[in-house]
């Protein structure tokens, strides 16, 4: 409370008691009421959701080892989906995967193992979320698992799934 907050306090609580008790509740209840709005809105607590999204996505573009894919996703968060896939070795890849829900958007890195049998890959490991925008912007995970297959017959086509803790 500031001295003249204080000074306010005092001559309400002077008069309150020259009124009564009631009156002295009344006063209190006021002034804590614009005590309240003088420090702004309650703070929020956080939201945690469970994101479970499964993305079918087809190759736009690829560059030496890396696969770009875009698609749809369907679960928690439906929506766009873009997946940038880079083969870093014979047995890992980094991902970075841009889902696109209404209302906003989520970006997280990853990275796995990576492993090839004839014309199919598949590939698993931990993501990060670590941005998002519009009703996601206060949005981080990390953690979460990531995991999917590659159809090199289906020209790259890469089925993805992304699941894990997100809060705000």
């Amino acid at each position: 409370m500031t001295s003249g907050s204080a000074k306010l306090g005092g001559i309400l609580a002077t008069v309150a008691l020259s009124l009564g008790v009631s009156s002295a509740a009344a006063s209190f209840g006021a002034l804590d009421a614009a005590a309240s709005r003088a420090a702004g809105p309650p703070a929020r607590s956080a939201r945690t959701i469970s994101l479970n999204e499964t993305g079918h996505l087809h190759l736009t573009s690829k560059h030496n080892f890396t696969l770009n894919e875009e698609g749809s996703a369907s679960g928690t968060a439906a929506g766009k989906i873009y997946v940038h896939l880079t083969a870093v070795s014979s047995s890992r890849v980094v991902a970075e995967i841009n889902i696109y829900p209404h209302g906003g958007s989520l970006s997280g890195n990853g990275s796995g193992s990576y492993r090839r049998s004839g014309t199919t890959a598949t590939f698993s490991g931990s993501l990060s979320i670590g941005r998002g925008t519009g009703s996601y912007a206060r949005a981080h995970g990390s953690g979460l698992s990531f995991s999917g297959t590659i159809a090199e017959s289906h020209n790259d086509a890469i089925t993805v799934h992304v699941s894990g803790r997100v809060s705000d």
